[in-house]
């Protein structure tokens, strides 16, 4: 559902050297991973992953990131990406993290949207570019735990 989302978009090809691990974040059981269910159907994901490792942008104890909000298109403007952003920070809250910090594209202005009016600023300095040519953008949200 993730990678369909990405690809609806034209966030990500099918080809890309990420995609597989779209796919598979959250599968190894080491991160918290929530789900939209109607009917049988996935309609949408987001992922809780703590630190430090394996996330590139938690810095230090206190901190977690949120990875992969995804909803499927026909969906898409309901409030499923907002409650799902809602119940994935709350979960972090009562879970005692300090920080969420979290990576996007640049061209994911929905998503920029969605973040800022949640809370989140943007953090230049965390900016990351995981390969030549791509950065992605980082943005934080502080809780009070």
């Amino acid at each position: 559902m993730r990678l369909a989302a990405y690809v609806a978009d034209g966030y990500l090809s099918p080809q890309s050297t990420y995609a597989p691990m779209l796919q598979a974040l959250g599968a190894d059981g080491r991160s918290l991973v929530l789900v939209a269910v109607r009917d049988g159907r996935i309609l949408g994901t987001v992922m809780l992953q703590g630190g430090p490792a394996p996330a590139e942008t938690v810095a230090g104890p206190g901190e977690a990131e949120i990875r992969a909000l995804a909803v499927v298109p026909e969906v898409r403007g309901s409030g499923l990406g907002r409650a799902l952003l809602t119940s994935v920070i709350d979960r972090a809250a009562a879970d005692g993290v300090r920080r969420l910090v979290l990576l996007t594209q640049p061209d994911m202005k929905a998503a920029h949207h969605l973040y800022e009016t949640a809370g989140f600023t943007r953090l230049p300095e965390r900016d990351w570019s995981p390969e030549p040519g791509v950065t992605l953008l980082a943005y934080a949200l502080d809780l009070d735990s």
